[in-house]
């Protein structure tokens, strides 16, 4: 096994190196060299951390920048993606060593909380990481698709900004749990066309005050055309509605419709017959760098004002470790050390609890926590919301 002192954890020093970790990121995913360059050039070199053993680059990672979004509030998140290590090197404990490294580097940033998606569950619950929100493929036949509402206009944007967007999205994300306030890469890799495919996006609604827009695609497959949705955002019914009628227009050529929702997703609501099918699903994980920092920049619902008294434990970050008497008040939390612990759970618990993924009653019934019945009772209250989800892959 290998042990920190044996690595030497940074930032990419030389081109050389860059070009290593280029070929052994390419080399894990399945990639092609081309697109490490565009890779490299979107995300920004400051951005990629790797280890060494002397010049040999063992293993890698890149790491976002951006928000996400709970309670209605947009806290800062280190996004981790494109983690690989060398072949030879695996098994020898580099990718535990590569993310501790991170996480230690952020936590002393103080970032109070990272995403990631996992390939392995097994590595990232070691340093602290747990299930946290979902993402799921939906899928209808553009045949069953009944509503017919053109009322509300819908225009085509060319070229394709994402600036043009980003309004309408962010009101739609920030009252929702797990989606992002996104990093530019974010929305530079979602404009991104797949090879011989064509990006198409529209306003939906006025010019001058649009309700919505969608972002989409077309490909085809074994069974036929397929209307593939890669970005959406509707604030009012009858964004929705026109949406439905758009993809329904398409039904003479295309198959099936598909996007990326959550689990129980509202946008299926106004469909006459439930058609709309769920083809895959995906957790992604959380965790907590900074328990008091995460907490208190959290947002909580308006009408409560209680106090939470939590036990939490943390092997990686002592600050974590400890009581913490959570305040709430007007929707704002403030935390201070002390008091009686009597809501205990692992920082890994934490972070099912802070996205709302699951609640206090289910995470106890696993033995995930344990708590008095008046803490639980608080903790149901406060980490109340909606089921956290994020339509994007990093």
């Amino acid at each position: 096994m290998l042990t920190s002192a044996q690595l030497d954890y940074g930032c990419i020093s030389n081109p050389d190196e860059a070009e290593q970790l280029g070929e052994l990121l390419t080399q894990c995913f399945g990639s092609a060299l081309n697109d490490w360059q565009v890779y490299l050039n979107r995300i920004g070199q400051d951005n990629l951390r790797l280890i060494r053993q002397g010049k040999q680059i063992v293993g890698g990672l890149a790491i976002y920048s951006m928000g996400q979004w709970y309670g209605g509030q947009s806290i800062p998140m280190a996004g981790i993606a494109a983690v690989g290590i060398a072949p030879e090197y695996r098994g020898t404990g580099a990718a535990y060593t590569l993310m501790q490294c991170t996480l230690q580097e952020l936590h002393q940033q103080g970032v109070p909380i990272s995403t990631l998606y996992a390939a392995t569950q097994v590595l990232y619950r070691k340093v602290g990481y747990e299930q946290a929100g979902i993402r799921c493929s939906w899928q209808i036949p553009t045949q069953t698709i009944q509503l017919r509402d053109r009322t509300l206009p819908m225009s085509r944007i060319k070229p394709v900004n994402y600036e043009v967007f980003q309004d309408l999205y962010s009101q739609q994300a920030q009252t929702t749990n797990g989606n992002l306030n996104r990093n530019p890469a974010i929305w530079q890799n979602l404009l991104e066309a797949p090879t011989n495919q064509s990006i198409y996006a529209y306003l939906i609604g006025v010019e001058s005050q649009p309700e919505g827009y969608v972002i989409c695609t077309q490909s085809s497959n074994a069974e036929g055309l397929l209307l593939n949705i890669k970005d959406w955002a509707f604030l009012t019914p009858a964004a929705a509605r026109r949406f439905w009628t758009f993809c329904a227009d398409h039904r003479s050529q295309v198959r099936r419709v598909r996007w990326y929702s959550s689990l129980m997703d509202s946008l299926t609501l106004p469909l006459v017959e439930q058609t709309a099918q769920i083809r895959q699903q995906e957790r992604w994980m959380l965790r907590i760098l900074d328990v008091p920092k995460a907490l208190e920049k959290r947002g909580y619902p308006l009408e409560i004002e209680t106090e939470l008294n939590l036990q939490v434990q943390d092997e990686l970050f002592a600050r974590n470790n400890g009581n913490f008497i959570l305040s709430v008040s007007q929707g704002q939390g403030k935390v201070t050390p002390g008091g009686t612990g009597e809501f205990r759970l692992h920082v890994r618990a934490l972070a099912s609890l802070f996205t709302s993924l699951f609640t206090p009653e289910q995470l106890q019934r696993m033995g995930y926590l344990d708590s008095t019945a008046a803490a639980l009772s608080k903790a149901s209250l406060l980490f109340s919301g909606s089921l956290p989800w994020m339509p994007d892959f990093f």
